[in-house]
C-alpha cells in the first residue's frame, strides 16, 4: 500500500462531463500511467464508475466515447503506481463502500473520489475505520482517505467542507484529492496538501485539475488553491475555504499559453518539438531579465545588494535539474568566486543542516511542485536561509513559497525526458552567475559586457545546431543495439555527461554511466568491452587534453570513441572515431550547446528501437511524492 500519482480533472456544468473528462486524461498522458478511471454523476444522483488497466484508449473503448457515463459532473485520474499493482481495484476513482468490478451504479456510496500524494499514516487510519466496520478492497492509501471522509461525514452528519477538514486535520501526507459526494449531486469538493490542484472557471462551467495543460482548452482563468485548503465547485462557482472553515478569497490568475503550446505542431514527438523550441525558450528566458545590456533581477525582488551579500550558494534539486545545480557549482564558482553546494533533495532534507550566514539557497524544479525539493525548500526557510525558486510554473509551489523566485519561460513541457526546460534553467543559472560575478568585482565592466553578448548569441548557435542533424541520426542507428554507453568529462563538462547519460537511460533503456574523467580508471574501466560507446564532452581548453587522454585508454580497450567539442584540434581528430561540433562560444556557457547532440542522440536511438519516446516506461513527468 502507499502513494499514488498523476492526473486529476474534474468538470461540472452543462455539458456532459465524461467527454471533457477523457480529454483532460488525454492531456495529461505525457506524466505516466498505468490506469485511468472516470466517475460521473447525473441529475438525479445516480454515480456510475469505470475504471481500465492501460491505456486512456481502453477507457475510451469501456465507455464507448464517455456515452455510458451520461451526466454534467464529474472526476478523472490517471494512476501512476509506487505501490500496489496496476489493476482495476486499485484504480482511481475510489468509493467509501464495496468495489465490485462488475458493478457500474455507485449512487449507495456517500463518498466517491481520486487523489494524488501519499498518506504516511494509513495504516494508522486502516485500522480505525476497520474497527467502525469499514471493508477494504484495494491496496492503496487512497481508498483511505476516501473513507475517512465518509467516516467523518457519517458520524458527526456534518456537510463536505467540515468533513474534508476533519480529514485534513487527522491525515498526515501529501495529497490533492476531489470528492464527489451522494447528497450533493452537481458538486465536487476539493481539497490540497504539497500535491499540486488547480481550479479554472469559465461562464456556468467549472474545470479542475492536477496540471494547467489539461483545461488550457476550456479556461484561462485560473485558481491555484493553497496548502490545507478547501473548495467546493458548482457550475461555474468556486468557493475557498481555510482550515477552520470560513471561506477565503484567492486571487484569480490568467494562464498565458497558448492550447496550440500543447499539441506536437506537426513533430512525431513533443519531446522533438520541445528540442526545437529551445531557441525560443532560452531567448525569453534570456529576454526576462535583460533590460537591455543589464542583467536586471528586480522582478524577483534581487538587487545587488543581495548578490553582494551572498557568500555561499547551496542548489538544491533532483534529476535533470540537479545537473543544472551540478553545472552551477564550476560556473559561478569560477566567475563569482564563492562556495557552491549542490544538494540532491532527497537527501538534503534528511541531512542536519546547519545555520548558514548570507547564503543563498537555489531550488530548481521545472513543475515547481516537486516534493522533496520543495521540502528542501521548507528546511532552508527554517534555518535562516534566503531562497530562491527557479521554476517553469507560475503560481506553482515553489514559486509561491521562496524568497525569491524567477521563471523560465520554456512554456508547457509535455516529454517526460526534459530538454526545454533544462536549457532554460541553464540560461538563469548563467546570467545569475555573470551577474553576481560583476557585482562582486570578479569581473570588470567589460568582461560583463562580453558574457551578455555571449548569452545573447547562444539562441542563435542553439539554431544553427538543430539544423544539423543528419550525422547524430546516422549514428543513432548503428547504434541502436548497444548494451552499455559511457560519457566522461570534467569541470562542467562532467556536469552536462550527466545530463546526456540521463537522457540516453530514460528514454532508450540502453545501460548508460557518466564518470568525472579522472574516475575511469578507478574500476569502471573494467567494463569497456568492444565497440562500448564512450562519449566525451570536450568544451573545457585546459582540461580538454586530459579527458582526450582518458578516451584513449578506453580505446586500447575497444571502445568507440565520440566526442562533443566546439575546438578543432589535432589531439581531438586523430583519436576519435566520430566528432560532433558545436559552436564556439565562452567555455563557461558552453554546456548549453554540448547537450543539445546528446539530446538528439538519445531521441534518435530511442526512435530506432521503436520506444514511446515521449512517455519512457515507468516514469512520470514531476514527482511529487517522495
Amino acid at each position: 500500500m502507499g502513494a499514488d500519482m498523476c492526473g486529476i480533472v474534474g468538470y461540472t456544468g452543462g455539458r456532459q462531463a465524461a467527454e471533457i473528462l477523457l480529454n483532460g486524461l488525454k492531456r495529461l498522458e505525457y506524466r505516466g500511467y498505468d490506469s485511468a478511471g472516470l466517475a460521473v454523476c447525473d441529475e438525479n444522483g445516480t454515480v456510475k464508475l469505470v475504471k481500465a488497466v492501460g491505456k486512456i484508449h481502453n477507457l475510451v473503448e469501456r465507455t464507448k466515447q464517455g456515452k455510458v457515463l451520461p451526466g454534467c459532473c464529474g472526476i478523472g485520474h490517471t494512476r501512476w503506481a509506487t505501490h500496489g499493482e496496476p489493476n482495476e481495484k486499485n484504480a482511481h476513482p475510489h468509493i467509501s463502500g464495496a468495489f465490485r468490478e462488475e458493478r457500474s451504479d455507485y449512487s449507495t456510496d456517500d463518498v466517491i473520489g481520486v487523489h494524488n500524494g501519499i498518506i504516511e499514516n494509513y495504516e494508522e487510519l486502516r485500522e480505525k475505520l476497520l474497527r467502525h466496520g469499514y471493508e477494504f478492497y484495494s491496496d492503496t492509501d487512497t481508498e483511505v482517505a476516501i473513507k475517512i471522509v465518509d467516516y467523518y461525514y457519517r458520524k458527526y452528519k456534518i456537510g463536505p467542507i467540515d468533513a474534508i477538514n476533519r480529514m485534513m486535520v487527522r491525515v498526515r501526507g501529501s495529497y490533492a484529492l476531489a470528492l464527489m459526494f451522494r447528497d450533493y449531486p452537481g458538486e465536487i469538493y476539493v481539497a490540497r496538501k504539497d500535491s499540486p490542484l488547480i481550479i479554472g472557471i469559465a461562464g456556468e462551467e467549472s474545470f479542475l485539475a492536477s496540471d494547467v495543460t489539461a483545461m488550457l482548452n476550456y479556461t484561462r482563468t485560473v485558481y491555484y488553491i493553497g496548502n490545507l485548503q478547501s473548495a467546493r465547485l458548482a457550475p461555474g462557482e468556486a468557493h475557498f475555504y481555510d482550515l477552520n472553515g470560513d471561506e477565503i478569497r484567492i486571487p484569480e490568475t490568467e494562464v498565458t499559453w497558448d492550447a496550440a503550446d500543447v499539441g506536437k505542431n506537426g513533430y512525431q514527438h513533443f519531446m522533438m518539438k520541445e528540442i526545437h523550441e529551445q531557441p525560443q525558450a532560452v531567448r525569453g528566458t534570456l529576454e526576462s531579465v535583460l533590460k537591455e545590456d543589464e542583467i536586471d533581477f528586480s522582478c524577483a525582488g534581487i538587487d545587488d545588494t543581495l548578490l553582494e551579500k551572498t557568500e555561499s550558494v547551496c542548489v538544491i534539486a533532483c534529476g535533470s535539474a540537479w545537473h543544472v545545480g551540478m553545472t552551477a557549482q564550476y560556473v559561478m564558482e569560477d566567475l563569482a568566486q564563492i562556495p557552491v553546494r549542490v544538494e540532491l533533495a532527497s537527501e538534503f532534507r534528511y541531512r542536519r543542516i546547519l545555520p548558514q550566514e548570507n547564503a543563498l539557497a537555489v531550488i530548481i524544479s521545472q513543475s515547481g511542485e516537486t516534493a522533496d525539493s520543495l521540502e528542501g525548500l521548507r528546511i532552508a526557510k527554517e534555518k535562516g536561509i534566503r531562497t530562491l525558486g527557479i521554476v517553469n510554473v507560475e503560481g506553482s509551489t515553489i514559486a509561491r513559497e521562496a524568497d525569491h523566485g524567477l521563471y523560465t519561460k520554456a512554456g508547457p513541457e509535455i516529454a517526460v525526458a526534459t530538454t526545454k526546460a533544462f536549457s532554460s534553467q541553464l540560461m538563469l543559472i548563467y546570467l545569475l552567475s555573470v551577474k553576481m560575478a560583476y557585482v562582486k568585482g570578479r569581473i570588470g565592466a567589460d568582461a560583463y559586457c562580453s558574457c551578455v553578448q555571449e548569452l545573447r548569441a547562444l539562441p542563435g548557435k542553439i539554431e544553427r545546431l538543430l539544423d544539423e542533424q543528419e550525422r547524430i541520426q546516422w549514428f543513432a542507428s548503428k547504434y541502436a543495439n548497444t548494451k552499455d554507453a559511457f560519457f566522461i568529462g570534467r569541470g562542467a563538462d562532467y556536469a552536462i555527461s550527466l545530463e546526456g547519460s540521463l537522457k540516453l537511460k530514460e528514454i532508450t533503456y540502453i545501460h548508460s554511466e557518466a564518470y568525472a574523467a579522472g574516475e575511469l580508471k578507478h574500476g569502471t574501466i573494467s567494463l569497456i568491452e568492444e565497440r562500448t560507446p564512450v562519449i566525451g564532452v570536450l568544451t573545457q581548453k585546459r582540461l580538454l587534453e586530459k579527458t582526450v587522454s582518458n578516451m584513449k585508454e578506453c580505446k586500447a580497450r575497444g571502445a568507440y570513441l565520440i566526442a562533443i567539442t566546439d575546438r578543432k584540434n589535432e589531439l581531438i581528430d586523430g583519436s576519435m572515431d566520430f566528432v560532433i561540433r558545436i559552436p564556439e562560444t565562452d567555455e563557461h556557457f558552453s554546456g548549453i550547446l554540448a547537450v543539445v547532440p546528446l539530446q538528439l542522440l538519445g531521441y534518435y536511438i530511442s526512435v530506432s528501437k521503436g520506444l514511446d519516446v515521449d512517455k519512457p516506461r515507468n516514469l512520470a513527468k514531476s514527482v511529487t511524492v517522495e
